[in-house]
C-alpha cells in the first residue's frame, strides 16, 4: 500500500497529483537527485522503492482521516 495526501476538491484530483509526485520523485531518483518536499500546494513523495510498479488503474481516494488525531480535515483525500 502507499498513502499519499493533500488537500483537493475530488478524487480525480488526488489522483492526478498521486501520480504527479510519484512520476517526479521517480525522475529525481532516476537523475540521482534527492526527493524534494516541494512548496505547501504541491504533492511530493516522502521515499520511492525503487522496481515497484505501482497499480494506478487499481488506484482508489477518498477522504483521509488520520487514525492518530482526535480531529480530521473534511477537504483532505488520500490515494
Amino acid at each position: 500500500m502507499h498513502v499519499f495526501t493533500g488537500v483537493v476538491d475530488s478524487p480525480e484530483t488526488a489522483q492526478r497529483r498521486a501520480h504527479e509526485a510519484y512520476d517526479e520523485a521517480l525522475a529525481a531518483h532516476t537523475a540521482g537527485r534527492e526527493i524534494t518536499s516541494g512548496q505547501p500546494e504541491r504533492w511530493t513523495a516522502r521515499g520511492l522503492r525503487p522496481g515497484w510498479e505501482l497499480e494506478w488503474p487499481a488506484a482508489t481516494a477518498g477522504p483521509w482521516h488520520n487514525p492518530l488525531s482526535w480531529t480530521h480535515s473534511r477537504g483532505d483525500f488520500a490515494l
